[in-house]
């Protein structure tokens, strides 16, 4: 029996462009496994690199615990930088201006979805539990609603107020919500504010969602938990707290 593993390596809602695009891993253990793998994924691209099936899982979970790593940097660095009133998207864009060493500092905002999260604790499994990093990876980038709820509690009762929440799915321009921080938020301010009312332009599959004008005219402060791109229009006298700099003011909280 010929056995390949060759991982999946493209972004969700960019399929039909990755997929052509991108070079495909081929893991294999002999010849023959490895040339019909590769005549296969031939079809879809001619960059095809050759490892071993058990290198092969590794680039697939170095990959994604990489960009959880990374996400996690930077959502400590807007962490600090706002607990002492600074701008961390301000810094952010002077550091990478020019600076090739830098260009691929990602902006603060929540890390989540099916696969960082997952392939960062199965590296970790895969090791004996034996990984700071990813651990420590782990505590920020959970732990960053707990951080946005409590810096809104230091600035006012939120136990009188009504929580708007922008955005429900895990990524931009998407209606997934497997694995979604906004609901990790949802869950917290549940417990800390009056009410909260949840909207998102694209998800189908939760019936307690508002629409938006509801969500706006009824809350007293707003978060925008998904950068989608209908929020970046967005024209409000109310507070929001916004970590992803989606309207362009900032990310301080």
């Amino acid at each position: 029996m010929d056995v390949s593993f060759c991982p999946e390596r493209i972004a969700e809602g960019r399929a039909m462009t990755e997929l052509f695009t991108l070079p495909q891993i081929v893991g294999a253990r002999d010849d023959r496994a490895r040339e019909r793998a590769s005549r296969l994924f031939g079809a879809l691209t001619d960059d095809i690199v050759h490892l071993s099936p058990e290198e092969a899982e590794l680039a697939k979970l170095f990959t994604n615990t990489w960009r959880y790593i990374k996400f996690a940097a930077a959502n400590q660095f807007f962490m600090m930088a706002n607990d002492r009133g600074l701008d961390f998207e301000r810094i952010r864009q002077a550091v990478v201006h020019d600076y090739p060493r830098a260009a691929d500092m990602p902006g603060a905002g929540f890390a989540a979805g099916p696969c960082l999260f997952k392939d960062t604790m199965q590296l970790a499994a895969f090791n004996n539990n034996n990984f700071t990093l990813g651990h420590s990876a782990m505590l920020v980038n959970e732990g960053l609603p707990l951080y946005v709820v409590a810096r809104l509690e230091e600035q006012r009762d939120l136990t009188e107020l009504t929580v708007g929440i922008l955005g429900m799915a895990f990524k931009a321009g998407s209606d997934d919500t497997r694995s979604s921080l906004s609901y990790k938020l949802k869950r917290i301010l549940e417990f800390k504010a009056a009410r909260v009312l949840c909207t998102d332009p694209y998800v189908v599959t939760d019936p307690s969602l508002v629409p938006l004008e509801q969500v706006l005219a009824e809350s007293d402060v707003l978060v925008v938990a998904t950068p989608h791109p209908q929020y970046r229009d967005l024209t409000t006298d109310l507070p929001v707290a916004d970590v992803w700099n989606v309207l362009g003011e900032g990310v301080r909280l």
